[in-house]
């Protein structure tokens, strides 16, 4: 593989969309359309239904400000469907720059989180004088299967010899990050183990995590177009999902 340091003659100074479009935008679109046909109880479905979708689109947007403004020098590739053997994956964004690639989870979640000594992730969020504390699914867990898929896909692609020193290398080239969007959430990880600690930050955070890791004394620079080869591939191998998201609220809306 052509490697080299990063020099003078690098043309890449900043963050390049590769892939910018979002399957929630036109989600929320569809589900808009729809609230306008549609009455009584499938109307407060529906308006929930659109919350949920603006809240993540406003996550996403957050994170995107974020890398938009890093100035790091990077292909950055936002919402991709990956299809392989049966499993799936939806990625929220996939980072590639000389050094590393990052596989991001973005969540715009309302309340504070704590992540215990088991790994668990608990959100207390407050309603007038009360509070309530609640378990979500993590979403550590949630991007360990997506870094698992690309594995295999990425891993089919090579022979024998290569396809083993590929997966040795996966997760230290491969880094996996949980992104809380939501500027108000506290997030408090001190009884997490170290290796949950390292993967969950706040988007106020992403770019200098970012730095950091590709300041690491070990890690090799590739040259600009194995990054811009990288970001062909995922982009060639994203799929349309199958299923039709809004397609529940259409019955719904046509039975009235």
């Amino acid at each position: 593989m052509a490697m080299i340091e990063v020099g003078l003659f690098d043309k890449i100074k900043g963050p390049i969309f590769y892939k910018d479009d979002s399957e929630a935008e036109w989600q929320l679109e569809v589900l808009k359309e729809l609230k306008q046909t549609a009455s009584g109880e499938i109307t407060d479905t529906i308006e929930k239904e659109i919350r949920l979708v603006e809240a993540g689109i406003a996550g996403e947007k957050q994170v995107r400000f974020e890398l938009e403004n890093s100035h790091i020098p990077m292909y950055v590739l936002h919402d991709l469907f990956y299809e392989y053997e049966g499993l799936t994956a939806q990625i929220d964004y996939l980072i590639i720059t000389r050094k590393y690639q990052f596989v991001i989870e973005c969540k715009n979640l309302y309340g504070n989180i704590e992540i215990n000594s088991n790994g668990d992730f608990i959100r207390t969020f407050s309603y007038g004088r009360h509070s309530k504390k609640e378990g979500i699914y993590s979403p550590v867990t949630q991007n360990r299967r997506h870094l698992e898929l690309i594995k295999q896909i990425r891993g089919a692609e090579k022979n024998a010899l290569l396809q083993i020193v590929f997966e040795k290398n996966f997760y230290n080239n491969y880094r996996s990050v949980v992104v809380l969007a939501n500027p108000k959430t506290m997030l408090n990880a001190k009884f997490a183990k170290k290796e949950v600690r390292n993967q969950v930050i706040r988007a106020d955070q992403l770019a200098e995590y970012i730095r950091k890791v590709d300041a690491e004394p070990d890690a090799m620079s590739f040259n600009e177009k194995h990054m811009e080869n990288l970001a062909q591939f995922f982009v060639s191998i994203h799929k349309q999902p199958k299923a039709d998201y809004t397609e529940k609220f259409r019955i719904l809306v046509n039975k009235t």
